[in-house]
């Protein structure tokens, strides 16, 4: 008996510390959030909560910069901003300037701001100003799962709504209807602008060639097919199949497909393949 109690202890002390290998501790998550919240003090003090029309009527120009240069409508640039920060108003957008829920992803060297979401203490980018989230936004689309919505008109945003979810932005299968329903509301697509077909072929032409430059590059979020060993992926503490099926831009079904699995159970330590 003895001897299973002591078996017991060091169970529970192995999987304590296992559980947060990887991951940050609750104590330091809410250091650093007070942190950033200081720093920012001036700005949270100032904030007054916007209605969605006043979120649009701040928003709409840069929205229209981002969709004139990337070809992303202004529309759906919009009606995520207001869906993703509850019309500028979350403590995200408030305290880290991050309008969209951009998570840090390996690569981002900036500050980082802690937040309960697909799991505890999950890491999001801290901005200097909310520009800087819509400009990071554009360029967080810039991958290959999601290159051929570059090659659509810059007005067409019924078929980037759903074609952003089939590209593993969001799993609510009510995500395109979410933004469409938006956008009707609130008249979004006042906003967007057709282009000629040779504005359109250059625009294209531009996007598609950083996207391809990106792919060559090690970035959060993306896959970089360099050798066959960076096809797979070992589960590590606090995974789950969407974080890593948002890791690696692909849908949940398709990483499920790839790997013949039948739920989307995982255990640390499984060797996944992840790129198609």
């Amino acid at each position: 008996m003895r001897k299973f109690c002591i078996l017991f202890a060091l169970a529970i002390v192995f999987n304590s510390c296992s559980a947060h290998k990887g991951t940050i501790s609750s104590s330091k998550a809410r250091k650093n959030n007070k942190a950033i919240q200081k720093r920012n003090s001036a700005a949270i003090a100032s904030h007054r909560n916007m209605s969605s029309l006043e979120y649009i009527d701040r928003f709409k120009a840069i929205a229209i910069q981002e969709m004139n240069t990337y070809g992303i409508p202004a529309s759906i640039t919009l009606a995520q901003g207001l869906f993703e920060s509850g019309a500028g108003n979350s403590d995200l957008a408030v305290a880290a300037n991050n309008h969209f829920g951009i998570k840090c992803g390996s690569t981002w060297t900036g500050e980082s701001y802690y937040k309960d979401d697909d799991n505890t203490n999950d890491c999001f980018r801290v901005y200097d100003n909310p520009e800087d989230s819509y400009r990071d936004h554009s360029e967080f689309l810039k991958k290959k799962n999601y290159a051929r919505l570059f090659e659509l008109d810059k007005n067409d945003y019924k078929g980037w709504a759903y074609g952003l979810k089939a590209a593993g932005y969001a799993t609510n299968p009510k995500y395109p209807q979410l933004l469409l329903n938006i956008i009707t509301k609130y008249n979004l697509d006042q906003y967007d602008r057709p282009e000629g077909e040779i504005a359109k072929i250059k625009r294209e032409d531009r996007v598609l060639d950083q996207i391809n430059n990106n792919m060559n590059q090690p970035q959060a979020d993306t896959i970089v097919k360099e050798s066959p060993d960076d096809k797979i992926y070992t589960v590590k503490q606090g995974d789950t199949l969407y974080s890593i099926s948002k890791r690696f831009g692909i849908t949940v079904d398709e990483l499920r497909a790839l790997n013949k699995m039948s739920d989307n159970g995982i255990k640390i330590g499984q060797k996944l393949v992840v790129v198609k």
